[in-house]
């Protein structure tokens, strides 16, 4: 099975902002945090203050402490370190703010997936090393980390095969594309299998290369069109047997 990794966060907790006569004040405060399988971890709550979009002064929880880049954030760092009180209730912010709204945040995101739709195709091939190529492709999954194997006569494949990145969609959802090229042989199986977090056991499709592909969906359009005609065909007859039974009830009889 697929593991998720650790992965790092950023949660912007509040921005103030003011002006006046041309000159533009703002407090930014932050969360930052890594989040694993195993939950929030390592969180730090960051106050930074500006002046005309440089930063004098930063309260930093992990060293608990205000850092100084200017004359004026330096004087400012010095005097709130000698108070207990500013430094306390800080670093209060790290654990009665960004820790309990990570977890928030996280508990609804980490533990949903969203099943890749897998699909197994065959596709031009890119150089002239194999004559034929197949493309899995496996869409709309979440989270992010899947694996995509081939498997030849129940062997992993490893040569002759090139895979996107997990390539997201912009919507919280990814997919992800493997080629494998091989030359066909007569009565081999060749298997894409995929691996992630949604699935209780991997996904198997197995290619069927016995019809060409064009040739399998022409019968798939035609079955379809042979069984509604069926269906349109039942439906007048059942209507011709109505309005004929109608009709005899009528007809005047001697």
């Amino acid at each position: 099975m697929v593991s998720s990794s650790p992965c790092c966060a950023s949660l912007l907790v509040l921005l103030l902002a003011c002006g006046a006569d041309g000159y533009f004040y703002h407090v930014q405060r932050e969360c930052r945090y890594s989040v694993s399988s195993k939950g929030v971890q390592d969180a730090e709550f960051i106050d930074r203050y500006y002046f005309n979009k440089l930063e004098f002064l930063r309260y930093n929880s992990t060293l608990n402490k205000y850092i100084g880049y200017t004359e004026h954030g330096v004087r400012n760092a010095e005097r709130l370190n000698k108070d207990p009180a500013e430094l306390a209730g800080q670093l209060s912010n790290r654990d009665g703010t960004c820790k309990p709204n990570a977890e928030l945040y996280y508990s609804h995101i980490l533990d949903k997936t969203a099943e890749p739709d897998v699909r197994l195709s065959s596709t031009k091939p890119s150089s002239q090393k194999h004559p034929a190529m197949l493309m899995c492709s496996a869409l709309g999954f979440y989270p992010r980390q899947i694996k995509v194997s081939w498997l030849r006569d129940g062997q992993t494949v490893t040569s002759d095969v090139t895979s996107t990145e997990e390539l997201a969609d912009g919507d919280w959802y990814y997919q992800i594309h493997s080629h494998l090229e091989y030359t066909p042989r007569a009565g081999e199986s060749i298997v894409c299998r995929v691996e992630h977090s949604s699935f209780a056991t991997p996904k198997e499709l197995t290619w069927d290369p016995s019809m060409p592909e064009a040739d399998r969906n022409k019968i798939i359009i035609g079955a379809s069109g042979l069984v509604l005609g069926l269906v349109i065909a039942a439906a007048g007859g059942i209507y011709y047997k109505k309005k004929s039974g109608v009709r005899r009830m009528l007809v005047p009889t001697s």
